[in-house]
């Protein structure tokens, strides 16, 4: 009986050292799960603005295209009810935002009137009574790339990004550039 009653004692209870452990286990664990929270929520907002970026630039894409693009112009109303003409005439040489590459040069301080805009998203998308959601630098060039007379091939190339949105950051969106060929 005497045995028994020894091997009881030398297993009772937990260490001083295990509940440490255990402790420092959970502590660790909890740290990596609101690290991974955090960058999830960047995560997010960095994709919301890029969606936005894309469908300002394709929205500035879709009207170039649905202007008469050697001649026309159109314009886009924001949500601060800010009118924007979004010119497609040219020289034979292409006109518009600076191209770097095959991109829209975001290092142009000053991009011919007609061919930029800060357009402003608010919610709900009304000039009063709203949120400003941000305001996005939208360019755009237009060149001709082929035909002659009458009938016109175009590159459209338009870019769009947030302004002052900690560019060179970890949860940094980059400008989104969108390019299509078009004709009359």
């Amino acid at each position: 009986m005497d045995g028994l009653v020894k091997r009881r004692k030398s297993e009772a209870g937990v260490t001083m050292i295990e509940t440490m452990m255990a402790g420092f286990i959970l502590i660790v664990g909890s740290l990596m799960m609101i690290v991974l929270i955090i960058n999830s929520i960047a995560s997010n907002n960095r994709n919301k603005i890029d969606s936005t970026q894309t469908m300002l630039a394709s929205a500035i894409l879709e009207q170039i295209n649905s202007t008469f693009i050697t001649s026309g112009s159109s314009s886009l109303v924001d949500c601060s009810n800010n009118s924007w003409t979004i010119n497609t005439g040219f020289p034979s040489t292409g006109a518009g935002a600076a191209l770097s590459g095959n991109s829209i040069d975001w290092t142009e301080t000053s991009p011919p009137a007609g061919y930029h805009m800060d357009y402003v998203v608010r919610t709900p998308c009304q000039p009063t009574n709203s949120t400003i959601q941000g305001t996005y630098d939208v360019r755009w060039h237009v060149e001709i790339v082929g035909g002659a007379g009458a009938t016109n091939t175009f590159l459209l190339t338009v870019g769009a990004k947030l302004k002052n949105h900690g560019e060179n950051n970890k949860y940094f969106s980059a400008p989104v550039t969108l390019r299509m060929m078009s004709g009359n």
